[in-house]
């Protein structure tokens, strides 16, 4: 019985556990944290990107870089876009006040000609929750 016993009790420890932590996000405690009161203020150093003239079929990147300019800790909650086309990768490590860091956007040009535009809404803690991106190319059809 008590095998049985201790063994439930492993298995709830494991699935509160991976309850807890399985959004992916890393959680932290003490200073790493915005204290009561201070956001981040997350300050992009471009807000588009234009690719040019690319083939249809390439995948095409771009890394923006920010910078946390507010006086709290920012932390990065989401970057989706507008299609599946494009995809994000970022650090969900939260940014100290004056520290900075990126987000790349991998654009798949596969099946898609003309002109393309396609938007990245960045949510985070900072004083403007959402920010807009934005990356535009123009995809030439192979023959």
């Amino acid at each position: 019985m008590k095998k049985i016993g201790v063994g439930s009790l492993l298995i709830c420890v494991l699935f509160l556990t991976a309850c807890t932590s399985g959004s992916g996000r890393k959680v932290s405690s003490g200073s790493n944290l915005p204290a009561e009161g201070e956001l981040g203020e997350i300050s992009f150093r471009e807000y588009e990107h234009n690719f040019g003239k690319v083939t249809e079929g390439e995948k095409v990147a771009y890394i923006f870089t920010f910078e946390n300019k507010g006086p709290g800790t920012l932390v990065i909650n989401s970057a989706s876009t507008t299609c599946g086309c494009t995809v994000t990768k970022f650090d969900r490590d939260p940014v100290p006040a004056g520290k900075g860091g990126s987000l790349e956007v991998v654009f798949d040009t596969g099946g898609r000609s003309g002109i393309q535009t396609k938007t990245i809404s960045v949510q985070s803690n900072s004083k403007e929750k959402v920010v807009i991106l934005k990356i535009m190319a123009e995809v030439i059809r192979n023959k």
